[in-house]
């Protein structure tokens, strides 16, 4: 289970910018998870919401977007999403497609408290 070392890394980045910008308390983090990056969201915030107990980000929740898989195809420059891993331009059929998008995650932004 990965989502336990990534949690790990999230919490462990969020406290830092907590503490180098003297932020207020953090109510979200937003995170932006690519559709093909092998993170599963739902063990992603089971691991986050274990490791926060008793600590300043008690309270802060993960708001995740998942970030759909999208490519463009090599031969006829189209772009496309990619439904149900059919790696193929939809467009000329060609196989030869470059993975623009969906592939890894982010820290996208943090909401503090006001």
């Amino acid at each position: 289970m990965h989502e336990l070392s990534i949690a790990q890394s999230i919490f462990e980045t969020v406290l830092l910018e907590k503490k180098k910008k003297n932020l207020s308390d953090i109510q979200f983090i937003g995170l932006k998870i690519g559709a093909m990056s092998g993170i599963l969201a739902d063990s992603l915030e089971f691991s986050f919401d274990a490791i926060k107990i008793d600590t300043e980000l008690s309270e802060t929740a993960l708001a995740i977007e998942l970030i759909p898989l999208k490519g463009r195809c090599k031969v006829c420059q189209h772009n496309f999403q990619v439904d149900d891993y059919a790696f193929f331009c939809p467009q000329c059929e060609s196989g030869q497609i470059e993975i623009e998008q969906g592939m890894d995650m982010e820290i996208a932004y943090l909401e503090v408290e006001s």
